[in-house]
């Protein structure tokens, strides 16, 4: 339950309220729309001017409070991401949901954290030193896993990549059982991410050879089993969709 709500102007002063006890962000308001037990009060982030998307050299930066939709319809988002994203929500939540919130509320199955996984984008975040602002950056590789509470300002994903995703669901509108997200570099450096299962998609591949890419996508999944499929089930798909990527690029 929501006990109060703060409309802060600045950053500063949202991330001094962010500091206080039983305090959370409010971005679409999808999350904070459920019901729930706790009481909390909210900051609503609407007037900091983080929505926006920018096309920075070979980068493509993501303002926290950036809906799922606004992406969707940039002209600079990529084709294999629109898929992802898509999948990840229906057009009605894709209109009010963050990619930060998005991002934050995930799990295994979400097709949107497996494509940031795959191009190993970076999560910025702000934190008061004192009075003054500070903004850590960290691989979304270490963000995962960890989840940690510091305000997301911004999420980067390179453009100078080719990039593919394949997925397998029961039917067109369920998040899928496999979903396989592949990018490429200039470099040769490829990252190969498998999501549908688990708290996290997972990083199957992070080399310079696609030459073991199945077997790698095989073996990321070899005690992948819960009541939406078998162990033995993802790892011949995953297999199967890493290929289909692969062949893409």
């Amino acid at each position: 339950m929501i006990t109060a709500y703060h409309r802060p102007k600045t950053l500063n002063e949202a991330l001094t309220l962010l500091t206080q006890k039983d305090t959370v962000p409010l971005g679409g308001g999808t999350l904070l729309s459920k019901p729930m037990t706790d009481s909390v009060q909210a900051v609503d982030l609407q007037l900091l001017g983080l929505n926006s998307i920018t096309k920075s050299g070979n980068n493509l930066e993501l303002g926290a409070t950036l809906t799922m939709q606004a992406l969707l319809e940039s002209e600079h988002c990529p084709d294999a991401l629109k898929i992802a994203l898509k999948l990840e929500a229906p057009l009605n939540i894709r209109n009010t949901a963050t990619v930060a919130g998005t991002l934050v509320s995930s799990d295994g199955r979400s097709t949107f954290a497996c494509v940031l996984q795959a191009l190993d984008a970076k999560i910025e975040q702000a934190v008061l030193d004192g009075s003054k602002i500070e903004y850590r950056t960290s691989n979304i590789g270490d963000f995962l896993p960890l989840r940690p509470t510091e305000l997301i300002t911004r999420i980067i994903l390179p453009l100078n990549v080719k990039l593919s995703f394949e997925y397998a669901a029961r039917t067109p509108s369920d998040k899928p059982i496999v979903c396989a997200a592949l990018a490429q570099w200039n470099s040769g450096r490829t990252r190969l991410a498998l999501g549908g299962y688990g708290k996290s998609p997972m990083l199957a591949m992070d080399g310079t050879s696609s030459d073991d890419l199945v077997t790698s996508a095989r073996n990321a999944f070899h005690e992948a089993a819960d009541e939406y499929g078998s162990a033995e089930y993802r790892m011949d798909v995953a297999s199967t969709l890493a290929k289909r990527c692969l062949e893409q690029l």
